[in-house]
């Protein structure tokens, strides 16, 4: 519990970190790249609204043999021709703030009062004074208004990447003025909108021009019910390396790549498309996203905390993973389905975060439950039986678990006379020989040290791990530890030392293995009568001559390969019934006898 709570705690500081990184400008950029692939991937690349543009491009500057700016007079022809092919409506892209000759002027005040609704652009323009700044709007000329027109403000709020992502929905905006005159019922505009794009640069019915001036280039009646939008739409690197470039950069496109930037009038010609097909797109509040982190972060932490820590790591990679992408496949699908702007960003990294960080302290308990482990059984166990319970840790039923288990005694007959003979340092050093020689045995026969007391040694067999044959095993490393004691006998006989001999005693029976001691200080240890037992029966060799001993229990689980020679039945210390034991045939003290 306690590591749960740490881990969640943990998590939600690795979340609330994401969230302080997503009040930055950087974090905003890449959702807003988001907000562009999600636009790449479903415009529908078609428009069937009455819409056209005339682009002042640089075939029309061919075709017309004229420079920028276009003489009103034939602003003022153009409107003619709209008018009389049956125009809905006009809008020039164009800011008329400045007086042109007073025939021009003229000309084109009169075409406008003729050609019905026109609505021309304004905008809005700093002017810096000492250390203000004041923002003024710029009016197209009050003889054009006088004629008719209605101004319409074309401003519009890139984004630091310079992208329109953003409407404009004032009542005086340059779309909603056109909007007012569609042949299509107009949709009121919503508090906060995303522009929906149609589609990249060209998307939208364009058309040069000169065009709609010269007879025959467009078929009669093309205009007919049509909103018409006019303004600059120039590909020329002159334009596009100076401010005189009325362009922006798309969803669909970078900047440098000038044939994919979007003129201000295609930017126009889609927020009145939205106006008028109720489009555009609502961002979520941002209790959704809180709402969406949280479920995710308390799905992901009730996933955790339902296994054991580290057991099943891939259960909780994949729910991170699967929640990742459904929060991106819910974000697209509130984007295409229903018009809204869902950020996935923050919930993906909250995810990420909260599970990299839940993944990191798991990793790292587990790498100390293996440094404990192995700290605990490296020197009683084999190590491929402690890489086995580091991998499952299961296995290892810590706190005591009652199970059945064959346990040997071992004890030097003789040591104490011949340790008298020695000095401290020379006794160690017989009993780390000794010890040195019967922990390899008793390992290579799947047995587990449990200590040594003196110059005994305590083991059993069959746990940690469960070992069927682990009757077997322990009377073939008894036999085997019994040879192993005939060249340190030998060397001690070389020192002039009196010889000694080993005693085993072995017996099967039901004992509680687990760890055993304080909180600080614990061992992994067999507690039980069975134990008395066979530290009984190393002693009850002394009665028979033999070196090893061994129970009825234990006798009854061993293979024929390994046969027997029954002796008595003892009553051993502390016991009332008789126990009936055995000793190997092969055993060098019997056959001698």
């Amino acid at each position: 519990m306690r590591a749960t709570a740490s881990s969640l705690a943990a998590g939600l500081l690795a979340v609330a970190l994401v969230w302080a990184l997503s009040l930055g400008r950087t974090w905003d950029a890449v959702e807003a790249k988001v907000f562009d692939l999600f636009t790449t991937l479903s415009a529908p690349h078609a428009s069937t609204l009455p819409l056209v543009i005339l682009a002042i491009d640089e075939p029309s500057f061919q075709a017309l043999q004229q420079q920028w700016p276009f003489p009103r007079s034939l602003h003022g022809r153009l409107l003619e021709r709209l008018h009389a092919d049956g125009a809905a409506a006009v809008g020039f892209d164009v800011v008329f703030a400045e007086p042109s000759s007073a025939a021009e002027d003229a000309s084109f005040a009169r075409a406008i009062a003729a050609a019905g609704p026109v609505v021309l652009a304004s905008t809005q323009e700093m002017i810096e004074s000492g250390n203000a700044a004041l923002w003024t709007q710029v009016q197209p000329l009050p003889q054009l208004l006088a004629a008719g027109a209605v101004a319409g403000d074309i401003s519009v709020r890139p984004d630091d990447d310079y992208v329109v992502r953003r409407q404009a929905n004032g009542a005086d905006s340059f779309a909603t003025q056109l909007a007012r005159h569609a042949p299509l019922p107009a949709v009121p505009p919503r508090e906060t909108q995303l522009i929906e794009y149609l589609g990249p640069r060209g998307t939208i019915d364009t058309r040069s021009y000169y065009q709609a001036l010269e007879p025959g280039l467009l078929p009669p009646g093309f205009f007919r019910g049509k909103i018409v939008l006019i303004g600059r739409s120039s590909r020329s690197a002159v334009e596009l390396q100076t401010s005189r470039a009325d362009t922006f950069n798309s969803p669909f496109a970078v900047a440098e790549r000038g044939d994919r930037l979007f003129p201000g009038v295609e930017i126009q010609a889609t927020l009145l498309a939205n106006r008028l097909s109720g489009g555009g797109l609502n961002e979520a509040p941002n209790g959704w996203v809180l709402a969406l982190v949280a479920a995710l972060a308390a799905l992901l932490v009730i996933a955790t905390s339902s296994t054991r820590l580290g057991a099943h790591p891939g259960v909780a990679a994949a729910l991170a993973a699967g929640s990742a992408i459904g929060v991106v496949g819910l974000s697209y699908g509130l984007f295409t389905l229903q018009k809204i702007w869902l950020p996935p960003l923050f919930p993906v990294a909250a995810v990420v975060a909260l599970y990299g960080t839940t993944a990191l302290l798991a990793y790292l308990a587990v790498r100390r439950r293996a440094l404990r482990v192995r700290g605990m059984f490296s020197q009683y166990v084999p190590p491929e039986v402690v890489s086995r319970l580091v991998e499952e840790p299961a296995l290892m039923r810590l706190g005591g678990e009652a199970r059945e288990v064959t346990l040997m005694f071992t004890d030097l007959a003789n040591f104490t006379g011949m340790s008298e003979q020695l000095t401290a340092e020379q006794t160690v050093e017989v009993l780390t020989a000794y010890f040195n020689a019967m922990t390899p045995v008793i390992h290579r026969w799947h047995g587990t040290v449990d200590k040594f007391i003196g110059d005994a040694v305590m083991a059993f067999w069959g746990a940690p791990l469960d070992d069927a044959a682990h009757a077997e095993h322990a009377l073939r490393a008894a036999i085997e530890m019994q040879a192993a004691m005939q060249p340190l006998v030998a060397g001690l006989r070389a020192r002039g030392l009196p010889p000694i001999g080993m005693r085993i005693g072995l017996h099967t029976g039901r004992a509680v293995i687990g760890n055993v001691g304080s909180d600080t200080r614990f061992s992994y240890t067999a507690i039980g009568d069975a134990v008395n037992l066979a530290a009984r029966l190393e002693g009850a060799n002394k009665a028979f001559g033999t070196g090893i001993l061994l129970s009825d229990s234990t006798a009854a689980q061993l293979p024929e390969s390994l046969p027997l020679r029954p002796l008595d039945d003892v009553i051993v210390k502390g016991k009332t019934a008789p126990v009936r034991v055995f000793t190997p045939c092969g055993d060098a003290t019997l056959c001698a006898r």
